[in-house]
């Protein structure tokens, strides 16, 4: 484990006028110089002295080599896709957690997965340290302390069943590393994602995601290169994740509750699409489907009635094609 973890925990400290936290001068603190999220770009022609449109061309530049970090990274991606998968299907949950820019996108990640795949809340769950107001107002000092990543995995009662993502970009954030830890003594799968190599920050996870986006256009700043890459990486894990148990037709998102006027026009189209029926046939479908699109499928399909419908995908684990074909 990184040399940074456990020692920078909350003893030692003052605040500032600001209300923020530093060191005081005789606590000890590690040199991250040398990590690669930490790494200064040179140009020929400083930031600063650029117009607004040279500095948005040269972080298109920079982000325009993401995709490839990302792509060196797609069998450890894929590992934990299935270790998901595996999850899910055992009653099981993803558990994001991570501090500042990285537990933010944990957070946002899980919260789109109910609205997209109608999945349950419960099901993937973001963690940031610093707790939901640290989704708004910054709270790094939050993250110094293992102890309190590993109270969190005990708060949320991790188990067996489930797999923790332990997300940070640089690598050595102690309460990421403590939750990890903490993880793998409660039983779970565990995956430790950052965007440094192995060589500079080691961990305990049974997968590792290592997506080396390089030195940033601005030192240090993580929210850009590393931010876009982890958001990536997150899409990717859950919408294979759910696609694998389910969840989509095709290109379609068929498992769909019509609960707004989008969604409902949504949800007609893709009735309309997949069926013979008109656009007043259709709505008249999910009406009578409790507004569940896959499930008004089934009953066209099979010619059923909804609770029919319902058994069909519960004992085909939610797989429609395994029923209309």
């Amino acid at each position: 484990m990184d040399g940074d973890v456990g020692k920078s925990k909350g003893a030692n400290r003052t605040s500032t006028p600001s209300g923020s936290e530093l060191p005081t001068p005789n606590s000890e603190l590690t040199d991250r110089g040398h990590l690669l999220t930490e790494h200064v770009r040179d140009h020929a022609k400083p930031i600063d002295t650029l117009s607004s449109r040279e500095i948005v061309e040269r972080m298109h530049e920079a982000d325009a080599t993401i995709t490839h970090a990302v792509a060196n990274a797609l069998d450890s991606i894929a590992a934990t896709v299935d270790l998901v998968v595996d999850a899910l299907r055992a009653g099981g949950r993803l558990i994001y957690i991570g501090a500042g820019t990285s537990g933010r996108l944990g957070v946002l990640d899980a919260s789109e997965c109910p609205p997209t795949f109608c999945s349950d809340p419960a099901q993937i769950v973001g963690i940031i340290a610093g707790g939901d107001s640290a989704l708004r107002r910054s709270s790094e000092g939050a993250e110094d302390v293992p102890e309190n990543g590993a109270a969190a995995m005990d708060d949320v009662e991790v188990a067996a069943n489930d797999v923790v993502v332990g997300i940070a970009s640089g690598g050595t954030t102690p309460y990421v590393h403590g939750a990890i830890a903490r993880a793998k003594q409660r039983g779970a799968k565990t995956v430790f994602f950052a965007c440094v190599p192995a060589e500079q920050v080691s961990s305990e996870a049974d997968v590792e995601i290592r997506v080396l986006t390089g030195p940033e256009l601005i030192a240090g700043s993580t929210r850009l290169k590393a931010g876009t890459a982890t958001k990536m990486v997150l899409n990717m894990i859950t919408t294979a994740a759910f696609v694998r148990i389910g969840k989509t037709y095709g290109p379609l998102m068929i498992d769909l509750s019509t609960r707004s006027a989008k969604l409902t026009d949504r949800g007609v189209r893709i009735v309309r699409r997949l069926t013979d029926l008109d656009r007043p046939g259709a709505l008249d479908l999910l009406h009578a489907a409790g507004g569940e699109v896959k499930t008004a499928l089934v009953m066209h399909h099979r010619a059923c009635d909804a609770p029919t419908a319902r058994r069909l995908l519960e004992e085909n684990d939610g797989h429609p094609r395994r029923i209309i074909g």
